[in-house]
């Protein structure tokens, strides 16, 4: 069974996308509702908070899609039971078909698709722009800390499982790794550039790849 879900075709309507993922704490937060907003289009926000893959490795109780990703990827996180393997599989291909159809449907609308494994998804999708933030660690720690409010060591904590939970869930139900930098058209590394920056460099260049190949020319 493949993972990899189906291609965007041609023929859906060409409204301006950004997908849109995150080393955790480099500003998504920031930067995609702000994109989206100056693009006039929606902010498709991403499966999973920080906060929710927080609360479900400290406890144990099966309840909510999360778990059930967990349960899929036949990997226990924080004292998660996996279940059986067959139900795993099949919990794993209706959670990929279920997420393909959503980032679809989110496509169709335009706007900033955040996380969703987006850049594999519409990979082949006309004017669409894939980007990935980053940053050195510690100032990404930093900023997480102070816009969650909570202490940096927590942050911490955080940066590690979440960075690590996130690439297995693209790795089990896609087969690719969105921490490689060849599935992006840019990747913007926000420990040197300041958020309101990066917004305007998304901005720009999600409506020069709208207007398609020689638009900057014209």
């Amino acid at each position: 069974m493949s993972h990899a879900g189906p291609p965007e075709g041609a023929g859906r309507a060409a409204l301006p996308v950004v997908t849109l993922f995150e080393s955790y704490g480099s500003g998504a937060g920031y930067v995609g509702p702000r994109v989206a907003r100056a693009l006039g289009l929606p902010f498709h926000r991403q499966a999973f908070s920080s906060e929710e893959i927080e609360a479900a490795e400290s406890r144990r109780e099966h309840e909510g899609l999360l778990a059930r990703v967990f349960g899929a990827l036949g990997t226990s996180y924080g004292g998660l039971d996996v279940g059986d393997v067959t139900a795993g599989q099949r919990d794993k291909y209706e959670l990929t078909m279920e997420n393909t159809r959503v980032v679809l449907d989110e496509a169709d609308q335009g706007g900033v698709v955040m996380g969703r494994n987006g850049a594999f998804i519409l990979r082949d999708r006309p004017a669409t722009l894939h980007v990935r933030l980053d940053g050195p660690l510690e100032q990404r720690v930093a900023r997480a800390a102070r816009d969650a409010g909570i202490d940096v060591e927590r942050a911490r904590k955080r940066q590690k499982r979440e960075d690590q939970v996130r690439a297995d869930m693209s790795l089990d139900l896609y087969g690719w790794d969105p921490r490689e930098v060849d599935h992006y058209d840019m990747v913007l590394n926000t420990g040197l550039l300041d958020l309101d920056t990066c917004v305007a460099i998304v901005v720009a260049a999600a409506r020069l790849k709208a207007a398609g190949p020689g638009a900057a020319g014209a």
